[in-house]
């Protein structure tokens, strides 16, 4: 069963009257009373203390593109600075409020509510195809537990589900938005200093205990410092749009922060609606005429793969300067796709920005420059997984040995990125090694948990659990050091293997999964590929066409899972989630008889 609760759709898509819409104008963006300032402020209040007195804020759109709400800064600062001192009569300073991080401006008043009160809010996921309705539950439970949060707060439509997860302690007060603004009593807050925490950031597609990255209020304003000033350059005519989710932090820290940060106005569509019609996002940048946006690959390829529906004359994207690639590996198919369906709606090739980043380093730790081309790295992939050398690739090289790696650009000013080898010697250009990070972005740590803060650090230096390499000054991301499969001393990425099946005809874009598992001789490959409805003759085609196609990516066997539609499991950001996807394998839940099933079943006790 997949759970699909899409908690803010009544009141972005039903209830607003035709009077009201029209009522509605979205905020301007640049204000002659509070002119661009890229400072370094000591925390996010005194950030929100200077873009209240201009004009720009945040505007909310439904999924018919209807403008729903509007919020702008000014009217943020008076609704959180009122809730915040409901807040510090009810809760004591320093306590930790979970906060479901809906697309909304409730959301956005609580989360600086808690900043006004020296609160620290924990933006957890909305309960969007997350693998279910037990899965989400018991996510929202290790959250709040984790974080040892007094309250957990949402959307009125979820109440029901927070109250399910947290049913056993009875220490957690559970509330809705609307009764948390509706608190009695009141008291003087006292908001967070420049020495104190900001936030906790939990990631959604945690598989496990979830791991909190604490925010301090030093580095999450170097960052949003480092991202307006340096990395994006903000002008006064800037405009963003996204469809981000606002418990992730590409989507909190880039677009719930970051044009607050720097007084620009953001334009919003909620993940749920942008999965169902990609061309909104696109429309929305369109009518606004929006400068900056960010997104995954697989948000580019979606919208790319939609762009035959786009009305004649409805989008024009020749004023978008910056599109923004991060999240995950930068694919330069998707965006080669992306630029070739646009440019006769205005897209340049050129607003394409690669970066790098995590939740662990606030956001962004590198970015390419502004206007220039995307660099893509061509590399022989036999050589590559044979040596570590990432090798440029040949006229003789295969077209099925050959990988495109985007260049990500160079660390923030005050940053450093280091790749390190084995024994933890520097390497040189080309040379694949662990990626390591230092600057004044960092997290501290991870809230409540000694163990895996004294993991992630090796002296200043913090360990990103990324691969990649160096070329010409700029970093390269090649995958997760977790994901690699070894193969009988071979190290296979699965990322070759997944986007090579996926070009197969009857597998769904986007829906193939590929990981080892111990059988008990040894490791062994296994990839799980959504397919579309079909015979039972067309599927044994199939199922040969992929195990052939598998063979020649990674020169290796493997076992091969169809899995029926819609039975895949994605993260709240509407990526596949690999971990997830093998979780659900070893537990024989893509089998489709009993044979298939005995297998990964036997597996599970070894892995869960």
């Amino acid at each position: 069963m997949t759970f699909n609760a899409d908690a803010g759709a009544a009141a972005r898509g039903a209830g607003e009257g035709p009077d009201l819409m029209a009522a509605l104008s979205p905020t301007p963006t640049d204000s002659a009373r509070a002119p661009l300032r890229l400072d370094l402020f000591p925390t996010l209040t005194a950030a929100l203390d200077y873009a209240a007195e201009g004009d720009a804020g945040y505007n909310f759109y439904n999924l018919r593109g209807g403008l729903t709400a509007v919020l702008s800064y000014s009217a943020l600062k008076a609704r959180a600075a009122l809730l915040a001192r409901r807040l510090a009569a009810r809760f004591p300073r320093g306590a930790r409020i979970a906060l479901v991080a809906e697309t909304s401006p409730e959301f956005l008043t609580a989360f600086f509510a808690c900043q006004y009160a020296g609160l620290v809010p924990a933006p957890m996921p909305l309960p969007v195809n997350l693998g279910g309705k037990d899965g989400y539950l018991t996510q929202v439970r290790l959250m709040v537990e984790g974080s040892k949060a007094a309250a957990a707060v949402g959307p009125l439509s979820i109440k029901d589900f927070l109250n399910d997860a947290l049913a056993a302690n009875s220490a957690v007060a559970v509330m809705s938005f609307e009764e948390l603004a509706a608190l009695e009593g009141e008291a003087e807050p006292v908001a967070f200093g420049a020495d104190e925490l900001c936030y906790i950031q939990y990631s959604s597609g945690s598989t496990s205990a979830p791991k909190g990255v604490i925010g301090t209020q030093a580095s999450v304003n170097a960052n949003l410092h480092g991202i307006t000033r340096h990395g994006l350059k903000l002008r006064p005519d800037d405009r963003a749009a996204s469809w981000l989710p606002l418990y992730h932090d590409m989507g909190l820290i880039g677009f719930g922060l970051a044009p607050m940060y720097g007084q620009r106005s953001v334009d919003f569509i909620a993940t749920s609606d942008f999965v169902r019609r990609p061309l909104l996002w696109l429309r929305l940048m369109s009518d606004n005429r929006a400068t900056i946006t960010y997104s995954p690959s697989f948000g580019y390829e979606l919208s790319a793969r939609r762009s035959a529906k786009a009305e004649d004359n409805a989008i024009d994207l020749s004023t978008l300067r910056v599109a923004g690639i991060g999240g995950d590996l930068v694919r330069p198919e998707a965006l080669t796709l992306f630029a070739e369906a646009f440019a006769p709606h205005g897209f340049r090739a050129t607003a394409f920005l690669p970066s790098y980043g995590m939740a662990e380093a606030t956001l962004a730790i590198s970015f390419t420059e502004i206007g220039a081309a995307i660099d893509v790295d061509h590399v022989d992939m036999r050589h590559y997984n044979r040596s570590g050398v990432a090798q440029p690739s040949s006229a003789l090289t295969s077209p099925e040995h050959r990988r495109g790696f985007v260049l990500c650009g160079k660390p923030l000013p005050d940053h450093a990125i280091d790749v390190r080898g084995d024994s933890g010697e520097t390497l040189k250009d080309r040379e694949v090694g662990r990626i390591f990070i230092k600057g004044p972005s960092l997290t501290p740590g991870y809230f409540s948990d000694a163990d895996a803060t004294a993991r992630l650090y090796q002296g200043e230096w913090l360990d990103t659990g990324d691969m990649g390499y160096f070329l010409n000054g700029e970093i390269v991301i090649t995958g997760r050091a977790k994901d690699l499969i070894i193969i009988n001393g071979r190290n296979i990425w699965p990322q070759d293997i997944e986007w090579a099946v996926e070009k197969v005809d009857g597998v769904r874009q986007g829906g193939v999964a590929a990981f080892s598992v111990d059988d008990g001789t040894g490791e062994k490959i296994v990839v799980v590929a959504e397919r579309r409805g079909m015979s039972a003759e067309a599927l044994a085609d199939l199922q040969r066409e992929v195990a052939r196609t598998i063979q020649t990516a990674a020169g290796a066997p493997a076992t091969v899972i169809l899995a029926k539609p819609h039975s895949m499991v994605l993260t709240s950001s509407g990526k596949l989630s690999r971990a997830k996807v093998k979780q659900k394998y070893l537990v024989g839940e893509f089998s489709e008889d009993a044979a298939d099933a005995a297998a990964p079943k036997a597996l599970a006790e070894a892995h869960m």
